[in-house]
């Protein structure tokens, strides 16, 4: 095969793809994020060896250039393989100059793994492409089926996790311990020495990060823009110019609307920015003036019709049309061939979005997709200041269940079990969401429960810690001794690698009974999926009668 990657929810036939991702990654992009990953190994190996040592003078942040190389490997980021081979031929530098600070001390490892020695013949990208075959996800042969995916759901959780820290270092929180950790992992992965038992410890200590990670950006958000209100957000068009914004990056959208005030320019959000219309401090900008379209897989469509240009702050980008890719940007870690990208921040200064707002003035107003308004804004602070509220309608039975249905969208017609579910669920119900999942339903006007919305909209993946936040709450306040004695079930939809970490969280809280759709990952073996089922009772999804009738007598 000349590829062979299946991180994804829709990888081929559920097994692999061996030929070209379903994504739309080509097999030198697959090839190149191996040999990228493999060399990130190499580096958590030698700097946790250097442990000691000065290493102020290699003029690199290791830990954040770690998170970004991480980052740039989730699905629907980076197609461009150029980019990739830039970020390949750096790690290979910096993996060098730790080796080369070890061997002067005399303290390079006595072990050390293929991912700390590996690299080309030649410095070219025929020389990379052969390298990465010594290190792609099916190497060594010979490793135990188990330990292979043990190992990899340890580094799709690290992908996961990687996104919400850089969202967080954009902002300027760091946690020493989450990077120290992804350090170790990444070096624990390549230890021929751990068993199973030990590995699946590495598992509940990713999960228990996640959560911290996902607080930390909680904080970071919060702490930058307020915390989110309940508000309803704008689903049609104005006359005049606009740019869609994509992706999930809050700050890249605050400085485009610090840039474009006063210009005549409408800002639309698209799929997993539609939740910073509830911020405070983004909502104050009258020409932010509502979302366009819905989930990432929808884009080809509405990004044609949005007659735009549109702005991709991280993924979920897919291949463009013909008739948008001269209105499409890139920036951050998000690349694809020939489109231009917005340059990263230069110290605090902002980026540059003159190229994008240039673009807009030039072309007509968006085309109507669709109108009303939908709700959002009901993350852990705003939910919780209302739940003596909530208790009441739990306490007198107006409110029998909570649902927490997060995570991700994706092209499977299979995804209609969660549109289906949510009609299905009895009016006495509330969903909990989070993530570009909620697109299934969040639009089929479920009502009210006591002047709450039936769907409590959190935000993006990452405020999955939200709806933890708010059921450990309201645990407390019921006197429960566990959020798995509360009325709440889990039907969580998975397709990357951001919700391998929100599921690794969850599971390192010890909820249990979440059910996991619309198929089980393929990168978990028999041996680990039985494993998951024994400790926590996950659940692949059923017909959506089955699991209506479970959720509904608390099964």
């Amino acid at each position: 095969m000349s590829m062979f990657c299946y991180q994804c929810q829709e990888t081929a036939r559920g097994q692999g793809c061996t030929v070209r991702g379903v994504c739309g990654k080509e097999e030198p992009v697959a090839n190149l994020q191996d040999a990228l990953i493999a060399l990130l190994k190499g580096i958590a190996v030698y700097s946790l060896a250097a442990k000691g040592l000065s290493l102020e003078d290699l003029g690199v942040d290791v830990d954040r250039f770690i998170v970004e190389g991480l980052f740039t490997t989730i699905t629907n980021v980076n197609f461009n393989a150029e980019a990739i081979l830039t970020l390949v031929r750096r790690a290979f530098s910096i993996r060098q100059a730790l080796r080369e600070r070890l061997a002067e001390a005399q303290a390079l490892p006595k072990r050390l793994p293929i991912e700390a020695t590996f690299g080309p013949e030649e410095d070219t990208l025929e020389g990379w492409l052969a390298a990465s075959q010594r290190v792609g996800l099916l190497q060594p042969p010979s490793l135990p089926a188990e330990v292979r995916s043990l190992r990899h759901l340890i580094l799709y959780g690290l992908k996961g996790m990687a996104a919400y820290a850089d969202h967080a270092l954009v902002l300027g929180y760091r946690d020493e311990a989450i990077l120290t950790f992804m350090r170790e992992a990444l070096a624990a992965i390549t230890d021929d020495t751990l068993t199973v038992e030990d590995l699946k410890g590495w598992v509940q200590r990713t999960g228990e990060m996640g959560v911290r990670t996902m607080a930390l950006l909680d904080q970071a958000n919060t702490a930058t823009y307020g915390h989110p209100e309940p508000t309803e957000v704008y689903l049609g068009v104005k006359p005049g110019p606009g740019i869609l914004v994509s992706g999930h990056d809050l700050r890249d959208l605050h400085e485009l609307l610090e840039q474009t005030r006063g210009k005549g320019i409408n800002i639309y959000t698209h799929g997993e920015m539609l939740p910073a219309h509830a911020y405070p401090a983004l909502k104050k900008y009258e020409h932010l003036v509502g979302n366009y379209g819905g989930s990432w897989w929808r884009q080809g469509e509405e990004f044609e019709k949005f007659n735009g240009p549109i702005l991709m702050t991280t993924n979920c980008l897919i291949p463009p049309k013909p008739s948008y890719i001269g209105r499409l940007f890139t920036t951050g870690v998000v690349s694809w061939p020939g489109v231009p990208h917005i340059p990263d921040r230069v110290g605090e200064a902002p980026k540059d979005f003159s190229p994008i707002i240039a673009k807009a003035l030039e072309c007509p107003s968006p085309q109507p997709l669709e109108s009303g308004t939908v709700p959002i804004g009901y993350a852990h602070e705003s939910v919780l200041s209302r739940a003596d509220q909530i208790i009441e309608a739990i306490k007198t039975g107006a409110v029998k269940r909570f649902v927490v249905m997060a995570g991700c969208d994706g092209r499977m017609r299979s995804r209609e079990y969660y549109t289906e579910v949510a009609k299905a669920l009895p009016p006495d119900s509330i969903i909990l969401t989070a993530g570009c999942a909620k697109y299934r339903y969040n639009k089929l006007g479920l009502g009210t429960i006591g002047g709450l919305p039936r769907v409590l909209d959190a935000g993006q993946c990452n405020d999955s810690y939200s709806l933890v936040v708010i059921a450990m709450k309201l645990a407390e306040a019921l006197g429960a001794e566990s959020v798995n004695d509360l009325p709440i079930a889990y039907d969580i939809a998975w397709y990357e690698q951001k919700a391998v970490i929100v599921l690794l969280a969850l599971l390192s809280l010890g909820i249990k009974r979440i059910r996991l759709g619309p198929t089980l990952p393929a990168f978990l073996a028999p041996g680990i999926v039985e494993a998951l089922v024994q400790t926590f009772d996950l659940r692949p999804i059923q017909s959506v009668e089955e699991d209506v009738a479970a959720i509904v007598a608390g099964r």
